[in-house]
This record gives C-alpha cells, structure tokens and sequence, in this order.
C-alpha cells in the first residue's frame, strides 16, 4: 500500500529512505528471511492448537469454554500479535491498512467469547466462538506465508547471484598476492583471479587472459574470451586462465550489487496502476467498517426486536464482514506481479532498472533510437586503408596514436592492428581535440589523425610531418539483429524514428537498410531531447533506446528509457530498463514484457476489488433466508478462509506470469514478418 513519509516507520538503505505502515512490513523489507523464519514459527504455533479448538468446539466435555480460552490464548496474542501492533501503528500514522481489520474481526470474537466464558447467563442462547478468532489468525498467517515464500523463490535469481561472490579475494600487494576481506577492496586496487574463481569487482584487465562465463550477468552460455584492456564485471567466472584486474567499482557500486538491489527493489516496486489500488484501499477500511457496523446493528433489531437478548449474531456479522473485506489481495497485486516479471526478465537478459516505468513502456507508441552504438555496431570497422606508405607503417603510426583514445574509431583502428598483427610503439605528446582528432609524436614523427571532411565516407586522415599519408575508410555494420527488430515494431504498430551526430548521409544509408524514415541527422544532445518533447506534445508515448553519454539527457526526457548492453555508465544510471545481453531485439522483448506485466497487475486489482466487494453482502447475512441463521457459526472462518484464497488466487496468478512471459515474449520467433 502507499505510505506517506509522514509515516514513523523508516528504513534509510544506500541514501533512500522507505516507509512502512508496520513494523512486520519494515521488518519483511529489511530482512525477509528473518522474517520468514518468524512467520513459519507463528504459523507452527497457531496450526498447532487451532485443530484442537475446532474439535473441542463441537465436543461435549466439560469446562469446554475454558479450555478452548487456554487454547486459544498462544494463538491471539503471540501468531495475532503482529496484526495489532500493525492496527495500532496504521492509526498512529493516520493510515488504513488490513491489520486494522484483522484486529477488529479477531478480538470481536474473542472478547465476545470470553465474556460468555466468564459470565455464561449474560446473553441468552450464547455460545464462545474461539475457533473464528483462532482460525482466522491462523488462515491468515498461512497466506501470508505463501506469498513470503514466493516472493522469496522469485527473489532467488539475486540471492544466488550474491551468494556466488568470494568472502576473500587475492589482492595484488607489490611483488606478492594478499588474501583480503572482499569489502575491503576499492577502486584503484588490484586484483589477481583465478581459474574457476568468481569475479567480485568490475574492472579492467591489466594482465593476463581467460575465457570468462558472463551467463549470470547477460543470459549468453558462450563464454567470451577476455584479454588485457578489456573489462570485466563483477558476478562472472574466470574458466581458465589467470588475470590481474584493475579495480574501478566495488563493494555497493559493482555490478552485481546493482543488480541484487534492483531486484530487491522490485518487491516494493510500483506501478502506476496501483495507486488507483492505494486509493481505493484507503476509502474501503472505512467503507468496510461502516458497513460491517451497519450490519451489526440491523442484526441486532431484528433478532432482538421481541426481547431475546440474543447478541452473537450481530457481533459474528461484524466479524464476518471487516474479517472477509480485508484489502490485502488488493495492496498485494501490484508488487507480486513486478517481483516475478523483474525476476523473469532479468533472467532473460532484460534488468528492470525502475519497474514504475512498465505502466509508460506498455503504452509505447514510438520508439526514438540512437543510431552508433543502438542500431549500429558500437564500434566501426576498417573497410580499407588507402596509404602513401607501407601500409603495415601507417597502420603502426595510426594505432600507437589511437591506443591513448577510448574513442569508437580509435578502437576499431586498433582492433584492427591487432587483426593484423602489428605491434604499437610508445608515443609521446599525445593530445585528442574532441570532435576534431588527436595527436602525438611517434618513433620522433609528428602524427595527426582527424575526421575526413568527405559527405561520401566516413573515417579518418592519417597526416605524418604535416602530410597526407593515408586514411582509413570506416563503416558502422547494422547491428545484428536491428532489422528484424524495426519490422517487428512496424507490425505491432509502434513507430521508429532514429536521431544520431552522423553526417545526414550517413544517417539516410542506415534509415534506408532498416526501413526507418523518419530520420535527424548532426543532431546534439540538447537537440535530440527537444526532438522528443515534440513527439510528447503531438501525443506520442516516446521510448528513447541509447548507448552513449549524450544519450542521458534523451533518456530522462522520454517517458521511458532503455540503455543497450554496452552503454556508458551514465546512459545506464538514466535508462529504467538494461539490456545485459548484446542483442538488440530484447527492445521488443522489454515492450511485451512490459504490456503482459501490467494486463496481469490490473487482472489481479480488478479481481481483489471485485472478490472482496461482492463477499461483503454474504458475510452481513443476504445468505441467511436460503441457510438459516445457523451459517453464522461457520461464517467467520468462511471468511477467513475466503480472504486468504483471495490473496492465494492473486498469487497464483501472478505466478502464471513466467508462463506467458516464456511463451510470449522471450521464447518467440525473431524471424521479421513477410
């Protein structure tokens, strides 16, 4: 349910700051195996004498009353005694929640039970009713078991995940290896892994390589062979082989605590949608009460109009109703639902970043793609080298040049060398001018390397001592995949634009290979946000998907933001939704999963709403002419019962989720439509 931060009950985790309507709810939040343990020992105690209370009920032996008060007393105030604390704390904070009635239908009957136990000639024709108390307590305490213990099993993917990370790790000391506290690491240390050890940092590999197992980060069961430069994240296993590995993030920052704390997030994620479920919450305590009261009284005229005295039917009418309308189910739909799906999804190589995002993904009409790095290769390649030279010189020159950039095109022309097999040599002076080129001095020769000038090419000019002596002709592939996607999102409807830096050529050659017309070319940051709140003010619900730095502004402007595999570190902390793995069709992948989360989301409020409004009239009596009023000895663990199969069936339903998430959205057929 929503809580104000007016509320008293805060938990503060890595500088956010939650709110809590109880103690339990903080405490489930805070540690939910702990509390899952609590649970399981309450529900033990209350199973344990609720089946004797029921068979002694309907015994005939003696001091029956008194025996069943005894019984009944573990299951009140020691399984019961999390609902009060929680009414009280709910009224304390100005706050409706289903502890308030729990506690009202519960200590109705039991106080009305003991009073008669007490003082049996006080109300004529009564009778103790400890079995509603004990077996609501009870019923409801075994559904709120069911959902912790699914919530934890959707949770497992992130458990496991931090689970696999090494206590210790061998951390680079000088000349020697130290065998450290994992936490203790930081950025800027060294650390030696393995063969067959589990990465605990991300980083980049200074010496040193090995085929690494990335299948818990990125879905991918081919392992990717990693050699020195290159990066590693945190949450993978080094097969084979040794590296050393210059730490960047650790500890909070790594990658895989980013991703346990996403996807603990997601148990108290929100959609949109389940406010109108807070708010309905809010007004139906109150509604419930009233109508609980109203039908109380009614009882009570009716069967005490001619004298009778006879007083537990109004108080089990009472019961039954605040008891079988309790909001759980309601204020249970929406986080179950996003719990599963961020579950499922991140499994599949999709990260729910911000689950608050799927209510404006779902309602996606355009998609705005970025197109070096999105729907191109993130890095070009080398096409041809046109040299003046030996061309194994001038590609020398260039690389030991480009190897001080971390621009695109300086990668490609070092891969390039490497493909080649030729050697860099050091360089000094070395100074990259952004948007223009870089420069330095190479074996005493002045290189500059800049952009060609040349509307029917893209790549660079390769000057040494102030001459042209070559250049290297480049080409952005379309990325693997992009074709397929674009049709796809044309046939469900969903509009594409593409906005890029590149030269309007460029642009058009890419927009024309993936049937994308709508095209902005030489566009800056700035410019391609103020390209999407154009699309917003025509009607449009934009999905901007990027990779880069200049991409973050794109995001946060967009109603939804997807950051692609291997985006920068900026466009990721913008983007709520992460695509692990390298393949960009998980983009229709993340808007299905996104519309099927939200259909179930409103299946389950529409169906806790509905359940418990239509079972409001059964327990205020509308049964009463067709069984008697005999039905009120049942009615109360009816309605117990009834409440917890409401908050079963939303779970239940929740859980059919990965069902048609296999079949629907992650297990289809990319083949484009004819």
């Amino acid at each position: 349910m929503f809580v104000p931060d007016s509320s008293k009950l805060k938990l503060s985790k890595e500088g956010k700051d939650y709110y809590f309507c109880s103690t339990d709810c903080l405490n489930k939040f805070r540690s939910p195996e702990e509390q899952i343990r609590d649970l399981k020992t309450k529900l033990a105690v209350a199973w344990t004498f609720a089946i004797p209370v029921l068979a002694i009920t309907y015994s005939g032996i003696a001091y029956k009353s008194f025996i069943l008060l005894a019984l009944t007393l573990p299951v009140q105030f020691y399984s019961g005694f999390g609902f009060y604390r929680g009414a009280y704390e709910s009224i304390i904070n100005r706050m409706g929640n289903m502890d308030i009635l729990i506690t009202l239908g519960t200590l109705t009957a039991f106080t009305y039970s003991a009073f008669i136990t007490f003082f049996p000639n006080a109300i004529t024709n009564s009778a103790p009713y400890f079995d509603a108390s004990v077996f609501i307590i009870t019923l409801i305490l075994t559904g709120n078991y069911l959902e912790s213990i699914t919530k934890k099993s959707a949770g497992d993917a992130a458990g496991k995940l931090m689970q696999s990370l090494p206590k210790i790790a061998h951390k680079v000391q000088g000349e020697s290896i130290v065998d450290v506290p994992a936490d203790t690491l930081k950025a800027g240390d060294i650390l030696a892994v393995r063969a067959g050890e589990v990465i605990i940092a991300d980083g980049t590999v200074l010496e040193g390589y090995g085929d690494i197992d990335t299948s818990t980060i990125t879905g991918e069961q081919e392992p990717v062979l990693i050699s020195k430069g290159e990066k590693v994240v945190s949450g993978t296993r080094n097969l084979n082989g040794s590296l050393s590995v210059m730490i960047e993030r650790a500890g909070s920052d790594s990658t895989v605590n980013r991703i346990f704390e996403m996807l603990q997030a997601a148990s108290s994620g929100r959609a949109k949608i389940q406010r109108i479920a807070d708010i309905f919450s809010s007004y139906f305590v109150p509604v419930v009460l009233v109508a609980a009261t109203i039908s109380a009284i009614i009882w009570a005229l009716l069967i005490n109009s001619s004298g009778s005295g006879q007083w537990d039917i109004p108080i089990l009418a009472f019961g039954s109703v605040v008891v079988i309308a309790c909001p759980c189910a309601i204020g249970l739909a929406a986080p179950i639902t996003l719990l599963i799906s961020s579950s499922f999804s991140y499994e599949n190589g999709v990260i729910l970043k911000n689950t608050s995002s799927l209510d404006r993904i779902s309602k996606v009409n355009r998609i705005v793609f970025d197109k070096t790095g999105t729907l191109t290769d993130s890095i070009p390649s080398v096409e041809k080298v046109d040299s003046r030279i030996d061309v194994d010189e001038l590609i020398m020159y260039a690389a030991s040049i480009e190897g001080h950039s971390n621009h695109p095109v300086a990668k490609s022309v070092m891969a390039y060398a490497k493909e080649r097999g030729i050697e860099t040599v050091p360089a000094t002076e070395v100074r990259e001018i952004p948007g223009q080129g870089i420069l330095g001095i190479v074996q005493g020769r002045k290189i500059e390397i800049s952009r060609l000038k040349d509307d029917d090419f893209s790549g660079i000019e390769v000057k040494i001592d102030g001459e042209v002596s070559g250049m290297f002709l480049l080409k952005y592939r379309i990325r693997e995949g992009a074709m397929d996607l674009i049709r796809n999102l044309h046939s469900e409807g969903i509009k594409t634009s593409m906005v890029t830096g590149d030269t309007r050529k460029e642009a058009e050659k890419v927009g024309k290979s993936l049937v994308i017309t709508d095209i902005h070319s030489e566009i800056d940051p700035e410019g391609k946000s103020k390209i999407i709140m154009e699309y917003q003010e025509k009607g449009d619900f934009v999905l901007f998907v990027g990779d880069g730095i200049n991409d973050a502004v794109a995001m946060e402007v967009a109603d939804a933001g997807i950051a692609v595999s291997d985006a920068s570190d900026i466009a990721k902390e913008a983007g709520d939704i992460i695509l692990a793995r390298n393949d960009i069709t998980l983009v229709l992948s993340a808007l299905r999963l996104s519309r099927e989360t939200i259909r179930k989301v409103r299946q389950n409020i529409y169906w806790a709403i509905g359940y418990n409004s239509a079972l409001i009239p059964v327990a205020g009596g509308i049964l009463v002419p067709v069984f008697g009023l005999g039905i009120y000895t049942v009615l109360p663990i009816l309605a117990a019962l009834a409440m917890g199969m409401s908050s079963t069936s939303v779970v239940l339903n929740s859980l059919l989720l990965r069902i048609r998430l296999r079949r629907n959205v992650f297990q289809q057929s990319w083949a484009a439509p004819a």
